[in-house]
This record gives C-alpha cells, sequence and structure tokens, in this order.
C-alpha cells in the first residue's frame, strides 16, 4: 500500500507541509521527507511510541526537517493555523471513530489543493462528501481501504499545474 500511495503522491512532495497524525512508527510522514517534502509533523499519543520516534529522528539527523508531537491528534490540529499542510496521513487506529470531528478540522488546516490520505478498515471507511473532497485514488486489501483525497482549489482550477496526473494509469 505504502508504494503505491507514495506513487501517487510523487509530483506533489517536494515541498510539501506534511502532517502524520496517529504516526505510529511514521512511516509515512518519515518516507515523506526522505521524497522531497519540506517538513513532517509526527503526531502519535502513545508515550513511548512517541519518544521511539524521537530516537529515531535523531539517529537519522532529521530534526530540521522532522517534529515529534507527543499528543492527542485531534486537540494539536484544533491548535494549528488555517492551511498549515499541503499533506495529511490520517491513518487513525481502526477501533476509534473520529472521523467526524476529524474531517471539519482538516478542512481549515489543509491548504486549498492539498491533500488527505485516509486508511481505514474496509467495514467502518468513513463517509467523506464529496462536495469537500475529491477522490483521486483508492485500492483495498482483504481489511483496509486506503484513498487519497484533494481539497478542492478556493477560486480555481481543481488541477495540478500542466495537469501532472491526466497520464497516471489508474
Amino acid at each position: 500500500m505504502r508504494e503505491t500511495l507514495f506513487n501517487w503522491l510523487g509530483p506533489m512532495l517536494p515541498g510539501a507541509r506534511v502532517v502524520d497524525l496517529f504516526a505510529g512508527s511514521g512511516a509515512l510522514g518519515l518516507e515523506a521527507v526522505s521524497r522531497g517534502a519540506a517538513h513532517a509533523v509526527l503526531v502519535e499519543r502513545d508515550t513511548q511510541l512517541a519518544a521511539s520516534l524521537s530516537v529515531a529522528v535523531s539517529r537519522l539527523f532529521a530534526q530540521e526537517c522532522v517534529t515529534v508531537v507527543q499528543g492527542d491528534a485531534l486537540a494539536w490540529l484544533s491548535r494549528q493555523p488555517k492551511d498549515a499542510f499541503d499533506l495529511v496521513f490520517a491513518d487513525p487506529p481502526f477501533s476509534t471513530d473520529v472521523w467526524p470531528q476529524l474531517l471539519p478540522l482538516l478542512m481549515t488546516r489543509l491548504a486549498p489543493g492539498g491533500w488527505l490520505y485516509v486508511e481505514s478498515a474496509q467495514a467502518r471507511a468513513p463517509a467523506i462528501a464529496a462536495a469537500q473532497w475529491r477522490l483521486h485514488r483508492e485500492g483495498t486489501t482483504r481489511e483496509v481501504r486506503f484513498a487519497l483525497y484533494r481539497r478542492p482549489l478556493v477560486g480555481g482550477a481543481d488541477t495540478l499545474p500542466g495537469d501532472l496526473f491526466a497520464a497516471v494509469p489508474e
């Protein structure tokens, strides 16, 4: 799934401001930085996991481009400025139902034209309003649904410069 996701994201990663909510291992945020994102914030509630992420970031000498936040993702996100991120990875624990609180927060924290990656249990996939998000790509495994959405641009065309994804096969 990760390889597929980063193939989808390739053209938009250079210079991107990324947040990996519910970071866990931090793999998505760290991979984004390794592929050219300008900065990633890894938000993890679990104290031990957050400490491990901090150690990993230090070992990678990535402190200038990766910030680890130990805390609740929703509370942290609610304190962030408008249009703070270009890409959000949202992979909450499948046993939780944070989507009704998370999606409205993302509408103001994600820059217009920004990207939202969602991972969920197939049986509990979030209802994401087509009026607020444009589905770009999606896939499934036996138990997981993963999807990449784009927040529409305000007052402009909903395409990338030069329509970079026009030639990308489904």
